[in-house]
């Protein structure tokens, strides 16, 4: 349950992110709209999403992540490293493209981890706050 929720705000938060993009894009672009179907924007949207996931992995948690009180770490529970992150990131999108499939292994998982948990040995746990 805290899982979807914090995706929810994770993507509030990327819709965001891609907004800035979007505008950063359309600025450099003298003004104009960016041509439908161009492969190096929706390039740029990926980075931006990616960018926003990985710093905040790396730091232990997304904003979604902190509102709901999980954290992410590797699975001797240090820190999750730039390779983790990419890795992470990119069997989360397959596994979403997939049906979802990735996601819904956590309700199979023993550990309740999903594809992208174990692909790129990492783990979330909850915590609580004083």
């Amino acid at each position: 349950m805290r899982r979807g929720a914090a995706m929810v705000y994770d993507t509030l938060a990327v819709i965001a992110i891609w907004f800035v993009a979007a505008a950063i894009a359309v600025a450099t672009n003298h003004g104009q709209k960016i041509a439908p179907h161009q492969w190096w924007f929706s390039g740029y949207l990926i980075l931006a999403a990616y960018a926003y996931f990985a710093y905040c992995w790396r730091r232990g948690h997304t904003l979604g992540m902190r509102s709901w009180k999980i954290r992410i770490t590797d699975t001797t529970g240090g820190p999750v490293t730039w390779r983790q992150t990419l890795i992470r990131f990119g069997v989360a999108a397959l596994g979403a493209l997939v049906g979802g499939c990735g996601y819904w292994w956590v309700l199979f998982d023993t550990e309740g981890r999903a594809w992208h948990d174990r692909v790129s040995a990492t783990r979330l746990t909850t915590f609580r706050t004083k």
